[in-house]
């Protein structure tokens, strides 16, 4: 299995430097290398290999222009065409769009290290090539394995992180069987977190509500600040600083509702959102992005794996919540605001909620609903 092990570092002013060059120099090759391949391609109808780029670089280096790119890691560099050879392969194969130009800008800037990097547990510091022995607070230790690739990052607040890949050699156990009984349902919404089929309800912290008066705030200071002073750039860290800390309490709490939800159950069955789709909706999309459906559906997927649970997955286009659980009356003319109802056919009282989770767990444990499982 892979792990990723996350730690704070705090270089000193020379190592900052030297990072910005790192972040610059192979932002600039991934760069370089997406503008080859569209203009090969144009041109030829052919498709470059990253060898045929990683050639490239080293003619890059020897032409005079581009001199200050042997002050940097060279297999750093190569691992910007890869980066960039797996950002096409998840275009043909996972349609996830088509790659683009990276900018000095983005909020979070970052390079990898593939090996040759030392970690002194001891000490804590991490040795990365170019760079030296960079203090770091290892806070636990890493996971007993071979190390993969390390990748420092800097925040949009200035912090820097390093997140180091482990490889136990340890093979994902096995799935363990699930019957109705340990098997729970989980309905996202946006009053209540998480609705399960046992009729638990997780409040919704809303985090992103509770800090947007501040929010407010700060921003209003930093579009009154001068563009190009210090003064903004203060204000701006302020702002990064607060969006950082909300981001921080979201996984914080996904992560302490998905290890629950786990560990209690052998299968979990979830339903198939159009995250993007409901962002159309300009009255709810704030809050479904303070949610975070989809971050909360990736940790209980592969914290599943960890464990060997299952995760059930329903078609999005299953009526879970307008269907009676217990004589199946299709109810059509309920409606976003009925947050109750009653059947006419077997005169159950139903919320909801609890109603579409129990559905969401029938229909997956009726094998022809799962479409992945």
């Amino acid at each position: 299995m892979l792990k990723a092990y996350k730690y704070r570092m705090y270089p000193t002013k020379e190592q900052e430097e030297m990072f910005f060059q790192h972040f610059g120099a192979c932002r600039f090759i991934y760069n370089w290398a997406l503008e080859q391949k569209i203009k090969i391609y144009e041109q030829d109808g052919k498709s470059v290999s990253r060898f045929d780029l990683n050639k490239g670089i080293t003619m890059l280096k020897r032409d005079g222009k581009h001199d200050w790119l042997k002050e940097v890691n060279s297999q750093s560099l190569q691992g910007a065409t890869l980066n960039l050879d797996n950002a096409f392969t998840k275009f043909f194969r996972e349609k996830m769009g088509f790659p683009k130009f990276k900018s000095r800008k983005n909020p979070v800037q970052a390079y990898n290290v593939p090996q040759n990097y030392k970690v002194d547990i001891e000490n804590n510091r991490i040795y990365l090539p170019k760079i030296g022995n960079v203090k770091t607070i290892l806070h636990r230790p890493l996971g007993d394995g071979d190390l993969k690739t390390a990748t420092v990052s800097r925040t949009s607040s200035g912090k820097y992180y390093i997140s180091i890949l482990v490889d136990d050699n340890r093979e994902f156990p096995e799935k363990s069987d699930f019957s109705v009984n340990d098997t729970v349902g989980v309905d996202v919404g946006i009053k209540d977190f998480a609705i399960t089929s046992n009729g638990d309800k997780i409040d919704n912290p809303r985090h992103l509500k509770n800090s947007m008066k501040r929010l407010k705030v700060l921003s209003k200071r930093l579009s009154r600040k001068q563009k190009g002073s210090k003064n903004r750039n203060k204000a701006r860290q302020q702002v990064a600083k607060l969006h950082e800390k909300i981001s921080n309490q979201r996984h914080d709490f996904q992560h302490k509702v998905s290890t629950k939800l786990v560990s209690e159950n052998q299968a979990i069955a979830v339903e198939t959102l159009n995250v993007s789709g409901m962002f159309k909706n300009h009255c709810l999309a704030q809050h479904i992005a303070d949610a975070s459906w989809s971050s909360f559906i990736t940790k209980l997927e592969y914290k599943a794996e960890w464990y060997g649970k299952t995760i059930l997955r329903i078609g999005r286009f299953e009526p879970s919540t307008k269907i009676c659980n217990v004589c199946g009356y299709y109810n059509s003319s309920m409606t976003l605001a009925d947050r109750k109802w009653k059947c006419p056919e077997c005169n159950a009282n139903h919320d909801r909620d609890i109603n579409a989770s129990i559905n969401i767990k029938k229909f997956a444990l009726q094998g022809q609903n799962l479409i992945g499982i």
